[in-house]
């Protein structure tokens, strides 16, 4: 098939100024979002005042609007609103980058009751407004020291009392970019506004639980501590949380980057958030692997390669195990990489091993685990082990067998019909693989003749899966 031609600017000018219009007309007449992005850069032709005034009418209408926006519209309203967003970026930003930013504050403050108007399972609006919160730290960096001074008093006025959570996002794209003077100033504010809201709360409502925004404050204070190098101040703060709620990995990261290794071992060795998922914590890779790292730059190193080793054998981590090797000289990684590799082999869950070959990656010894297990493998796991068999088909099809076999098996045991197609296919893929493993099966398999007739045996009226084969 024939490659499309590819847009550039140098062909586009070649069509000419009258086509060009042309088209123009017509998709701003079939694109509302286009329609106003073109009026916008009309409109700057008389300068950034001009686009501003186009924008605050935009704005104005989505902050009066109430009218619920039904399903088969919130497509086009979302593209509305990205659009929105590339006209305050790309016109205005670029001809006065702060009065783009207290219109993008604005349109951020409309995410509430926009929300409330949209239904947004599909995340369109949401993204649309992280395309804003982005814009808005970008825009920040061309901000003359005196607008970026004034930034964060914007910020607080026009997000201040969100419940939703970009004001901590729009304090994280912005505060790289602000001055000491202002950081210390807007971290003082918060300060005090959370010392106030929380006498409040505590005189209003002293025992029923309800949302506070001090939570946000506090966590903006965090984001201001990091940049402005404060890590005392990150340190200070993030104690005050509950312990189970604490970053400690975080912390004790941020900690061996400054060099302050003794404190970063005690928190790493704190009990700490728990990632989702995470059944062991004391032994998971993401803890473990930067545990070691600061035993090694304690001088400990020991200490640190026994680490991995015991979290190697307990979870099987491609990961780990390569920082342990690295730590070793030459030849001495060969060793304990056939050792593990054995640990694998012999002592391990065999379904966590085969990940862990195939992660590693070494295909043969994933195949030799298949085979030293053939009825372990559970066919249910569909979106597996298809992919694992079609890795190992062509080098090992003992392995790819036993897997098609576990797969086909459990469709029809379960008469599982709308796979009967898989099913078929699994068949044929047995079929095929039966020249090379017949000869080799060896009393771990029967062959694929004897196979195929316990299944005929086994389910003789699954029509609508032998008419598939037929």
């Amino acid at each position: 098939m024939a490659r499309k031609p590819a847009l550039t600017t140098d062909k586009l000018k070649d069509l000419g100024a009258d086509k060009l219009t042309q088209l123009v007309l017509e998709e701003a007449e079939r694109n509302a979002g286009f329609r106003r992005q073109v009026k916008a850069a009309l409109a700057g032709k008389s300068g950034a005042e001009a686009i501003a005034k186009l924008i605050d009418r935009r704005l104005s209408g989505l902050a009066r609007a109430k009218s619920f926006i039904e399903w088969d519209k919130a497509r086009a309203f979302a593209d509305d609103l990205r659009s929105l967003t590339n006209t305050l970026t790309s016109e205005l930003g670029a001809a006065a980058p702060g009065l783009a930013i207290d219109r993008l504050l604005r349109f951020i403050a409309t995410h509430e009751q926009v929300f409330e108007r949209v239904d947004d399972s599909s995340g369109r609006i949401q993204d649309a407004y992280y395309q804003a919160v982005t814009a808005t730290g970008d825009l920040a960096q061309s901000l003359a020291t005196p607008e970026a001074d004034r930034l964060p008093d914007k910020i607080m006025t026009a997000l201040g009392e969100s419940t939703h959570g970009y004001l901590v996002e729009v304090t994280e794209v912005v505060a790289p970019h602000l001055p000491q003077s202002g950081l210390a100033r807007w971290d003082a504010d918060l300060k005090d506004a959370i010392t106030e809201r929380r006498a409040e709360e505590a005189a209003g409502n002293p025992d029923g639980w309800f949302y506070s925004m001090t939570s946000q404050w506090a966590a903006m204070r965090q984001t201001i501590a990091k940049a402005r190098g404060d890590l005392d101040l990150l340190i200070a703060l993030e104690t005050k949380k509950q312990p189970r709620m604490q970053d400690t990995l975080g912390i004790a990261a941020q900690l061996l980057e400054a060099g302050r290794s003794a404190e970063a071992l005690d928190w790493v060795r704190k009990p700490g958030q728990r990632a989702f998922g995470e059944t062991d914590r004391d032994l998971s890779p993401a803890r473990v692997s930067l545990e070691a790292s600061i035993l090694e730059a304690t001088g400990d190193k020991p200490a640190a390669q026994a680490l991995r080793w015991r979290c190697f054998e307990a979870k099987l981590s491609a990961v780990i195990l390569r920082d342990y090797l690295r730590q070793l000289w030459d030849f001495e990684d060969v060793e304990a990489e056939d050792r593990a590799h054995a640990f694998a082999l012999e002592k391990a869950e065999p379904e966590v091993a085969l990940q862990f070959f195939l992660d590693w990656p070494r295909l043969d010894l994933a195949a030799n685990l298949i085979a030293m297990h053939p009825h372990r493998w559970n066919g249910g796991d569909w979106h597996i082990l298809p992919k694992v068999a079609a890795l190992l088909e062509h080098d090992y099809p003992l392995a790819a067998t036993i897997l098609y076999r576990a797969l086909l098996d459990d469709i029809l045991d379960r008469a599982r019909s709308k796979a009967y197609g898989h099913g078929a296919k699994y068949l044929g893929k047995l079929a095929l693989l039966a020249e090379e493993t017949d000869p080799t099966c060896s009393g771990k398999l029967v062959d694929h003749t004897t196979y195929l007739a316990r299944l005929k045996k086994a389910h003789p009226r699954k029509s609508g899966f032998w008419t598939r084969v037929d």
